[in-house]
This record gives structure tokens, sequence and C-alpha cells, in this order.
């Protein structure tokens, strides 16, 4: 089976740059790809990497849509290497869309199951109320980006605006070293509106995040040690068996991660990689199929002018 093959460049700029332990993300790029069959039937997909999580660059993703000309096969499809996951799941996810039925929950009209990105810092004690009301009842903060005193200080204020039945995520993309990622832990034991800290320390410092886990309550979830398929495969295979966030934009094939998530009963989180609708409603039909129990890291939608 063949199809017929186009794709086009996007850049969408962030309102405000989004500040993480990585750097500053000014403009989010990506590749919105289209599959069309032999009865005209057609199906997008997208490509969002992020090469700083683990995925290809949008320069070799883009070299590789390049290469494939106007058509391509679904053996070609499934031979797309694991060095380009964000291009399996753009167009793993466009193929699956032939043989599947939407979804019946519209997420983009719901804050039902949605936790919303807050701004870093002290803007985010005055943007949580807004989010509040709009609905949402799960928020993730970034840590690890100010200095530590500072930013404690600033969640004493913020949990003082969370609602009693909210829930908040601590997101330090692996930035805390290991006596402050204690501190945090110590401060969130005692704060039972903690879901969990996300990433507290770097991606291979697996071992002394299972440390950390088992002599504190507020669970800790991994996020850049587990954003590429075979990581996932590694940090199973080594004895995890906490919290997953699981970004499906950089994962891979969706069949691939479907199934290995349902083998092993694993405890997912998904979240965003700041893709555009398309790749979101992707990744909302395969949390669909899984019937995930987290809210999904999807609220991002004020984040960009379009």
């Amino acid at each position: 089976m063949n199809y017929q093959f186009t794709y086009s460049i996007y850049q969408r700029p962030f309102r405000q740059p989004l500040n993480t332990s990585h750097g500053v993300w000014k403009v989010r790029s990506g590749i919105l790809i289209r599959l069309t069959d032999d009865l005209g039937r057609s199906n997008q997909g997208e490509i969002s990497p992020i090469p700083w999580f683990g995925s290809e660059s949008i320069e070799q993703a883009t070299v590789y849509c390049d290469r494939i000309g106007t058509n391509i096969s679904v053996d070609r499809i499934y031979q797309i290497p694991d060095n380009l996951p964000a291009c399996q799941f753009g167009f793993g996810s466009a193929l699956t869309a032939f043989n599947s039925t939407p979804a019946n929950i519209d997420w983009h009209k719901s804050t039902l199951g949605m936790s919303a990105l807050l701004p870093s810092g002290a803007a985010a004690i005055a943007r949580l109320p807004a989010l509040a009301d709009r609905g949402y009842s799960t928020f993730k903060w970034k840590i690890g980006v100010l200095p530590i005193a500072q930013e404690v200080a600033i969640w004493t204020q913020l949990m003082a605006t969370v609602p009693t039945n909210a829930k908040l995520r601590l997101d330090a993309n692996g930035g805390l070293t290991y006596l402050e990622a204690e501190q945090w832990l110590e401060l969130c034991d005692r704060e039972s509106r903690t879901e969990f800290i996300e990433q507290p320390l770097a991606p291979d410092s697996i071992s002394q995040m299972q440390e950390l886990a088992r002599v504190h309550n507020t669970p800790i979830a991994l996020d850049e040690s587990v954003a590429t398929f075979d990581r996932i495969q590694s940090v199973y295979a080594d004895g995890w068996r906490g919290i997953y966030v699981v970004k499906p934009g950089i994962a891979g094939f969706p069949w691939r991660l479907a199934e290995f998530i349902t083998q092993h009963q694993l405890d997912v989180v998904f979240s965003s990689v700041m893709e555009t609708n398309v790749g979101r409603d992707a990744a909302f039909q395969l949390a669909s199929s899984l019937q995930l129990k987290r809210s999904m890291g999807f609220g991002i939608d004020e984040w960009f002018s379009v």
C-alpha cells in the first residue's frame, strides 16, 4: 500500500518564552504531514521534535521528509529508524487514523482531565486563579529555574492559592541537585496537594531517584529519563515502577507504545510537546484507547497566539 505524501513546516511563537532548566524556548517549530490513499482519503500527522529531550532535530526530520519524495509505502513507515522518534509518531499516527474511530471526547472544549502549565517563577501566583476558574484542577509548575530559596518562597505563596481539591505537579526537568531534591520532597511530604515531583535529577540518575522514592511519601515521576521508547524500555528493565510522564509526540510508533504500556500496566501521564491540534488529537486518540487515569499535560493553549 502506497500513500501520496506532502508536508509543510510551521513555526509558532510562544506568547511569552517558556523558561525551563534546559533554557529558554521562544518558538515551536514542527512539521505537518499528510498521507492520501488511492480512494482520496487523507489524514494528517505531526512531527514535533524536542532534541534536548532526546528526539531528532527539526533539521533531521526535514531531511528525512525531503528524501521520501511524493509517495511512501506502509513498509517504509514501519522502517523509520528509532533515531527519528518524532517522525515515527507523526507518520505512525497518520497511518493509524485510516483504521481507527475518532475518540468521542472533545478534549479541546473541556479542562476535565487536563493539567494546566503555569508560568515559571512568581508569575504562576497571579495566573493560577484564572486557570482554576476555567475548570482546571491540576497544575504544573517549573522548578529548578531560579535559586531554590527563591522558588521555595514562591511555592509557599503559590500553595496559598491552590484550591483545596486541586493538585500541583512540580517539574524540575532534571535540574536539581540531590540535596535540593531532598529539600523539595521534604516540603511536599507535608503538602497533600502535591501530586508528584517530575524528573528531579538528571535523566541517568535512576538509582538516586529510586532511593529518594523509597524514603519519601511524595511520588517521583520520570520525564526526560523516559522521553523516547528505548528509554522507557530501559528504565522499566532497571526496575522503575513509579510514574512515567510520556510525551507521545517523541515516543515513537503509537502502536508500540500502547502495547508496552498495556503489557506492563505502567502508571502513565501523557504530556504535551507543545504541538498543534494535529499532534494533540493523535495523542488524545491514543490516551482514550489506553484509558489513562491521570490528568494529561496538554493545558497549553494559552501559551500560543495562534
